[in-house]
């Protein structure tokens, strides 16, 4: 059966077919799409797949460990600055190991298009002393999804598998399995000895997982995803490819008439430095082209002459941002100068009959009125500082609002907030969605009760994961009573409704709280304007 599919459908349903039991993913552009496939799917449903949204990834990853404790196959999904936050329970699932297999996926986003850097999660697996699989096309993505769990259950470790924007938001036609795996059974075979990391117990298997590391190399120098093509002869310039980016060595290679190059593909790690070698032995020069951080490149220097390791680290191809077939075909004509009868041109795009178009709050927003209403209460005070957070509000920092100072990370902003009042700034405000919240502001919060530190916080809550499509929210009719909870004073806690005819009593509050030295929060509640038109849509269908 043949589908066409982006590259996160094809992970989802190659997932499905290999037997999975559950997905954990908290949604985060590149990577959402393959949670709400799994969601929508018929087969998913017939099987009662676990897919329900996770509070952040921590947790998600904390869930498929227990999934997997009792021998079910399950799938974490996150993009790259979400490995972040579940590092902890990640690194150590190489120490406890798996029993049913377990694949992290991990959607990088090089150029930075909806992510606040470019981290390479390859990284990650490397420092775990975990196998990791980077599919190079949709049909790659979709059977490495078998191949991975398959992988994960021999050696009883997790798999890590990247993908990059332009992987995780491109179509093809996949071919897809007649007959789906089924799932596993329960099991009971986990050993507690494996799965208590005390001390005596973490070192036993830190041992084991070490002396691991030479089968995986070995395993990946003879998968059949990594894949060396010799040319005869010594060739003056050989190439290393992964992920996507070896479609663009295949096409720039496809322009370039007479040229040969030996090229090697990888697509699962620990590197194989056999087939490396077995390269570098062929070719004067070696041009490393990966989408990311120079993570093969290093490598490779460290396995040949520094010297004739070309790449992003060397200037040949850009050292950031997402290549591009162009660059890449620029790059290896470069090399090979005359010999090449180069087809393909670099297509330079010009911006000046682009207009720009800078990302802005929907009309309708209830974010707006926040900002509205936050800046003209702050318009009374002497530096303001308001901490803002990830999420649709961040583009108050934009004009016409220009209304938040710093954003780092999820969660980030109550604990800025609290260290700059802690440094003596008042007034220090936090703004923070609902969704964000829950994912990690409420540890934030708690410290700043704990300190009754001289902070507001406004929980602006829209009722729903706006940012990334509209999933749900994991505090949703909740925020009032889990703010209690932790401890913040009821007469301190107020909800409001963003819309302009509350202006008054929404800045009247503002004005008050800000004016409270201890911990205030605020709860502006209104649904996100494009749900409430879905909702509305669906209704009026359901009524016709």
């Amino acid at each position: 059966m043949k589908r066409l599919l982006l590259g996160d459908e094809a992970i989802a349903l190659g997932a499905i077919h290999a037997g999975l039991s559950g997905v954990y993913a908290y949604p985060g552009t590149p990577s959402t799409e393959i949670t709400e496939f799994i969601q929508a799917d018929p087969l998913a449903r017939q099987r009662g797949l676990h897919s329900r949204w996770c509070t952040n990834e921590k947790t998600a990853m904390e869930a498929a460990l227990g999934m997997s404790f009792m021998g079910k196959r399950a799938l974490v999904c996150m993009k790259h600055v979400g490995l972040n936050v579940c590092a902890d329970p990640f690194v150590n699932s190489s120490m406890t190991g798996v029993v049913g297999g377990v694949v992290v996926l991990v959607a990088d986003d090089p150029s930075m298009h909806s992510s606040q850097d470019e981290q390479d999660s390859r990284y990650y697996g490397k420092f775990a002393l975990v196998p990791t699989f980077e599919p190079s096309c949709q049909q790659e993505a979709y059977d490495m999804m078998a191949a991975a769990f398959d992988y994960s259950e021999a050696q009883c470790l997790p798999v890590l598998m990247r993908v990059t924007t332009r992987m995780a938001h491109s179509r093809a036609v996949v071919e897809c399995a007649d007959e789906p795996r089924p799932q596993n059974e329960l099991s009971y075979d986990a050993q507690a000895a494996n799965w208590v990391l005390l001390p005596a117990n973490a070192r036993r298997r830190n041992d084991i997982v070490c002396k691991q590391q030479a089968q995986l190399e070995a395993d990946a120098a003879a998968s059949p995803y990594n894949k060396f093509c010799p040319v005869s002869g010594k060739a003056p310039l050989g190439v290393i490819a992964s992920g996507i980016a070896y479609n663009y060595v295949q096409e720039a290679l496809g322009t370039m008439a007479g040229v040969k190059m030996p090229l090697l593909k990888i697509s699962q790690y620990p590197l194989p430095k056999a087939l490396v070698r077995q390269l570098i032995d062929t070719c004067d020069k070696v041009m490393v082209v990966e989408e990311g951080q120079p993570f093969i490149e290093e490598q490779v220097r460290g396995v040949g002459e520094s010297r004739n390791v070309l790449g992003r680290l060397t200037g040949e191809l850009p050292r950031t941002g997402e290549l591009t077939p162009d660059c890449v075909a620029a790059a290896l004509q470069a090399q090979v100068g005359n010999e090449a009868t180069a087809i393909c041109q670099s297509a330079a795009v010009d911006t000046s009959i682009v207009a720009a178009r800078p990302p802005q709050l929907c009309q309708g927003c209830g974010h707006r009125d926040v900002y509205t209403a936050l800046n003209e209460v702050l318009k009374e005070y002497d530096n303001p500082r308001v901490f803002g957070d990830i999420g649709c509000y961040t583009l108050g920092f934009l004009p016409p609002y220009r209304a938040i100072h710093a954003c780092v990370d999820m969660g980030a902003s109550i604990t800025m907030a609290k260290g700059a009042a802690d440094a003596g700034q008042w007034p220090a405000v936090a703004i923070i969605g609902d969704s964000t919240f829950t994912h990690s502001g409420m540890t934030g919060l708690l410290d700043a009760v704990n300190e009754n530190a001289d902070i507001t916080v406004i929980i602006s809550d829209n009722l729903t994961t706006a940012m990334t499509g509209g999933q749900d929210s994991a505090g949703t009719n909740k925020f009032e009573a889990i703010c209690r909870g932790l401890g913040v004073a009821p007469e301190h806690l107020h909800v409001v409704v963003p819309l302009p005819k509350n202006m008054p009593e929404i800045t009247r509050i503002m004005r008050e709280e800000i004016n409270y030295h201890g911990v205030s929060v605020i709860i502006p509640r209104r649904e996100c304007i494009q749900t409430f038109k879905r909702h509305a849509k669906e209704k009026k269908t359901q009524n016709s």
